[in-house]
């Protein structure tokens, strides 16, 4: 076998590391039956290491390129365009050059070839660099073809190939080039066809672009397509555009551009016969390669020619189920307010503390539906509790449920009572709770001794007996006594809120005062959090030299180092008292294996600055006093407004108590959360001690290999003392891939994604819609943070964010107002919103896009919506 040349019929995807994924995907398609290859062979990436070798030049420019980031584009195309003038002029070997004549003379003389680049970080599971190099058409000629393999080589080096690869982790240099040379087809039609709908992602529905002439029209964006959609082998749409150009190849060698008859312009460029033809060939080629394809084919002489199959990256996974029957999944993270990715041991810690219906894909978790959307009394519960939260999702489903015959209906209650999405019973047949704050205390009380209890005992726990404690602990925490009426308090605050809304709203007109009325209650635990970090600020504020050397922190042993330093003491003493408190808290913190602060306490000290800076002594009882007595002028307001009307009396008296249910009762809403993250944290610590001694025993290369393996996996490799460590680098690689996607709200089992529409009306012009869930309007400067930990925050600021969760909170103390892409009117940004009184809109559809940094906004946190002032 050549060193340098291998045909498409010697080459398969284990090739890869030779022939490039396009190469390599040639070669499998060449296999399938029924499936026209147009003939051609691969230059092996033998060759291209050749030509590099040791270029004492090529290998500095690459060391130069190494240190780059992939935002220095001006650095990345001054060396990129060095680097392709030196590939470019080094001349091939006379022995690599005799192998591709030798191989050449097996075409007629006249015929021309397609050169593809084809590169080995290419075309792969997880990023297809679908465009990053170049390919060359109608190239005819010995001389010509060698000219443009040396192109070829070259450019791996584009601008866009780097970048992306700079983007994506890919080391250059472990990077090689083969060429694609591919004899010419030239067609009457051609284009693109993806075996999964790249618009909504449902991969029963196949969609294909086309046009006259070469692809090459299509792909450049030369020309609208033709577009045809296709299910179970039946055209269900078609949208035939205007296509006034067309590619053609040239007579001179290369391509040109024609203009196309105008009585052709208008035509459908496939017939319906050919379409479905087409169709077939896809999903054949689809059942090969086991995943959704993005392919590339012509039409020409009557015969569908594929010149090439890669597989979409872009489709978000589907959760796995065990039948083939229909199943609807709504997303956890968008009502847990964390969408990021999570790792295997997050995932599987989630699944063991929840009761729903869980499935996961892509990193995310999403409870299946379908048993609840069923039935008449399941919809009324989902829509009622997910619908009212989130209004997206909420039309997302009112889709699904308008599809006839999509979800198999079943009898009422034929499957017991129905679950909500959180495995609970119906909200409405909980028991009532009577009007006592005892309550609350008690329940806290029973949490912290619990909580306690849970930390010493596990001291005594290792091996295999920490799993089983753990999972027994799990197990009565889950069905722990309190659990009912832990729901009751926070559902009795719920329903008290929305009567005061909708009766204030029917007798006096205004809108949402359940956010000003609920302002500075008691017992929030993640509102005191933030207000107990301007109580630290405090302590440090007299320091200068403390304020001095925090600001140069670069590790996390500076507790320590505080010391020497006046005050360093009480600056110690403070920062660890809340980390006692509130230490095992972090953003994500729902995934078990995001790094706490008491992990990182460095993360907490520009939120101290901040407030060292922006508020003075005193500023955390001054913001909750001031809160409640807005809540109790307002209350007062009420009760005036409301004697004044018929039966005022009663109106006023009903409305005192609902008052008291929510002053009462709602602060309690955050502390479950709090509680479960406590235990999570607990159980980590204990884990990450087993993990300490698979490293001593050289099973796993670091303790934090243990996130990347399930809770029963790390059971099963402390029981053996064996792990395959492939395991942990794949997994590894999943989750930067998985970190790439956007999780959908709703998706079906059909991985049709779900994008739920605000219905609203009589929006103000260039409006930026959302979902109001803290009233009251105001306007500032846009601070878009992506990451809690670049917060530069001044007063009256507007923080614009993807999602918050309680990590976050110390940021609201210095904030005006909030937008986040994500999020409902019972998560945790929304309640601590209405709690410090900033208006506040969530659920804004690519708001950290659309609203730049910087910007003056308006936030109307009563209706619900953004203006870009």
């Amino acid at each position: 076998m050549s060193t340098y040349i291998l045909g498409f019929q010697e080459t398969d995807k284990t090739k890869l590391s030779i022939v490039g994924g396009k190469g390599a995907n040639l070669g499998e398609l060449s296999r399938i039956e029924g499936i026209h290859v147009p003939a051609g062979f691969c230059i092996t990436t033998e060759a291209y290491k050749e030509i590099i070798g040791n270029n004492e030049e090529l290998n500095s420019l690459l060391d130069q390129l190494a240190v780059l980031k992939a935002d220095n584009r001006k650095g990345i195309s001054e060396i990129c365009a060095k680097l392709r003038t030196a590939i470019e002029k080094v001349p091939i070997p006379s022995h690599i050059t005799d192998e591709i004549t030798g191989y050449l003379a097996n075409f007629d003389e006249k015929d021309a070839f397609a050169v593809r680049s084809s590169a080995t970080a290419e075309d792969l599971p997880t990023a297809s660099f679908a465009g990053q190099q170049d390919t060359y058409l109608n190239i005819t000629g010995k001389t010509a073809i060698l000219e443009h393999i040396s192109k070829c080589w070259a450019s791996l080096y584009t601008d866009r190939a780097v970048t992306y690869r700079l983007q994506n982790g890919f080391d250059h240099r472990k990077v090689s080039l083969s060429v694609v040379i591919q004899k010419m087809i030239f067609p009457q039609v051609a284009g693109i066809m993806f075996t999964a709908d790249p618009v909504t992602s449902n991969r029963k529905v196949l969609s294909i672009d086309a046009s006259f002439g070469l692809g090459e029209a299509l792909v450049s964006g030369l020309v609208n397509a033709d577009n045809y959609k296709v299910q179970d082998e039946r055209i269900i749409d078609r949208q035939v555009s205007t296509k006034r150009l067309a590619v053609l190849a040239s007579e001179e060698g290369g391509t040109l551009e024609q203009e196309i008859d105008l009585d052709q312009q208008n035509s459908q460029s496939l017939t319906d016969k050919e379409i479905i033809a087409l169709s077939r060939l896809g999903r054949k080629i689809e059942a090969h390669f086991g995943t959704p394809q993005d392919i590339e084919w012509c039409l020409a002489d009557d015969t569908f020619y594929i010149v090439q199959s890669r597989p979409i990256t872009t489709l978000y996974p589907v959760p796995e189920t065990n039948d083939q029957e229909n199943h609807v999944y709504v997303s956890v993270g968008h009502n847990q307010m964390m969408t990021d990715a999570m790792k295997p041991l997050g995932l599987s810690f989630f699944l063991l503390i929840t009761p729903a219906r869980m499935r996961h894909a892509g990193g995310r978790l999403f409870v299946d539906i379908t048993q609840s959307l069923a039935s008449p009394a399941g919809r009324q519960t989902i829509m009622n509790t997910l619908g009212k939260s989130d209004p997206l999702t909420k039309d997302a489903l009112i889709n699904i449920i308008e599809r006839e015959g999509f979800i198999r209906s079943s009898p009422e209650n034929a499957n017991g009572p129905v679950q909500n999405n959180k495995g609970m019973p119906p909200l409405d047949s909980l028991p009532q709770v009577e009007n006592d704050p005892s309550i609350v205390a008690d329940l806290i009380k029973n949490s912290q001794a619990s909580v306690e209890e849970l930390r010493q005992n596990i001291r005594t726990k290792s091996g295999l007996d920490l799993f089983d404690f753990i999972q027994e602990d799990i197990r009565q925490s889950k069905t722990a006594p309190h659990k009912l009426q832990s729901l009751s308090v926070i559902m009795t605050a719920v329903n008290a809120s929305s009567w005061l809304n909708e009766k204030i709203k029917e007798w006096l007109g205004e809108k949402n005062v359940a956010d000003t009325l609920s302002q500075s209650v008691s017992n929030n635990i993640t509102s005191e959090m933030g207000l107990e970090l301007l109580d630290v600020a405090d302590v440090i504020r007299p320091y200068p030299e403390i304020i001095e050397y925090l600001q140069h922190i670069k590790d996390d042993n500076f507790l320590d180092e505080l010391l020497q330093f006046k005050g360093g003491q009480a600056t110690r003493d403070a920062i660890i008292a809340y980390l006692d408190k509130y230490g095992m808290r972090c953003v994500g913190e729902i995934d078990i294996t995001k790094t706490r602060w008491s992990e990182k306490p460095a993360t907490l000290i520009p939120l101290i600055l901040s407030n060292i800076k922006n508020f003075e002594p005193g500023a955390s009882t001054r913001k909750f006093e001031q809160g409640k007595q807005e809540a109790l002028k307002k209350e007062q307001e009420l009760s005036d407004r409301l004697r004044q009307l018929p039966d005022g009396e009663q109106k006023a008296e009903e409305t005192k108590q609902k008052i008291s249910l929510v002053r009462n009762f709602s602060g309690y809403r955050e502390y479950p959360k709090y509680d479960l993250v406590n235990r999570l944290f607990i159980y980590k610590q204990a884990l990450l001690k087993e993990a300490e001694q698979l490293v001593q025993a050289n099973v796993i290369h670091e303790k934090e290999d243990i996130y990347y393996l399930t809770f029963e996996e790390i059971r099963e490799v402390v029981r053996t003392n064996k792990l395959d460590y492939q395991v942990i680098s794949q997994r590894k690689d999943e989750l930067r891939a998985y970190e790439k996607l956007t999780p959908p709200r709703v998706i079906t089992s059909d991985g049709e994604i779900i994008a739920g529409k605000y219905n609203r009306e009589n929006l103000p012009d260039g409006a930026i819609a959302g979902l109001p869930v803290s009233s009251g309007t105001i306007e500032g400067r846009a601070r878009v943070i992506l990451n809690m930990e670049d917060a530069n925050l001044e007063d009256g600021d507007i923080l614009i964010t993807s999602f918050t969760d309680p990590s976050w909170t110390p940021l609201f103390v210095s904030i005006k107002g909030l937008v986040t892409e994500v999020g409902g009117l019972m998560t945790h940004g929304a309640v601590i919103a209405r709690e410090y009184g900033l208006p506040a809109v969530v659920g804004v559809e690519n708001a950290t896009k659309v609203i730049k940094d910087g910007q003056r906004i308006r936030v109307n946190g009563t209706d619900g919506y953004v203006e870009i002032i």
